[in-house]
């Protein structure tokens, strides 16, 4: 009886989806804002309001993880997930305020394609995390798993030839700075992305 008036769930993979929802908008912005330098700072806005939305829903998650008794998933790994996921969004942020401070004046194609495999990585992400709430779907979470394995890859080949490219051909050292820095925020989101989804193969291996 007493275990059926506990709260079971404080409604943890809707937060989830929320939250994946928010990332996929900012990897767009962060693509669009690459594409089209016109409407940089629109773009840069953008982002951060989105960062603010997403970390609302951060803190009900990590809210409702302390007044939750009995959940469904292991707490750690609840607090592990939406932790990773905050931080995929805190990148993009700091990307795009890296971009705006440093007054690029523009951007390489590098550089975008980095942006658009965060997007591929992020929407991957996304797509794990709507079937997470049933492990009946676990063999196709592990194949989307591992498509977020091979775009991290991807991305890590686009930095090493990027960079390569960087210091071969960029005769600005102040302008070489600044790239580097942002192929270096670009990638580490797509590595963000794989922290997400190691954590979900994790939790199948638990549940499934």
């Amino acid at each position: 009886m007493f275990g059926r008036l506990l709260p079971k769930d404080g409604k943890f993979f809707d937060l989830f989806n929320e939250h994946a929802e928010y990332c996929v908008k900012g990897a767009k912005e962060m693509v669009a804002l690459m594409t089209n330098f016109d409407d940089l700072e629109i773009r840069v806005h953008a982002i951060e309001s989105i960062e603010k939305q997403a970390d609302k829903v951060t803190h009900a998650t990590l809210d409702a993880l302390h007044k939750t008794f009995i959940t469904p998933l292991d707490r750690d790994d609840i607090h592990q997930l939406i932790s990773r996921m905050d931080d995929i969004l805190d990148l993009l942020e700091d990307a795009a305020q890296t971009i705006s401070l440093y007054d690029i004046k523009a951007i390489t194609p590098e550089a975008k394609r980095l942006a658009e495999l965060c997007q591929a990585c992020i929407e991957k992400v996304a797509a794990a995390v709507k079937l997470l709430d049933n492990m009946d779907n676990s063999r196709e979470i592990l194949g989307i798993c591992q498509e977020i394995d091979r775009l991290e890859s991807d991305a890590d080949h686009v930095m090493r030839a990027a960079m390569s490219k960087l210091f071969r051909e960029e005769p600005d050292v102040r302008n070489l700075i600044k790239l580097k820095a942002i192929y270096e925020l670009l990638e580490t989101v797509t590595d963000r992305c794989e922290d997400v989804s190691n954590i979900i193969e994790g939790i199948i291996v638990e549940n499934a």
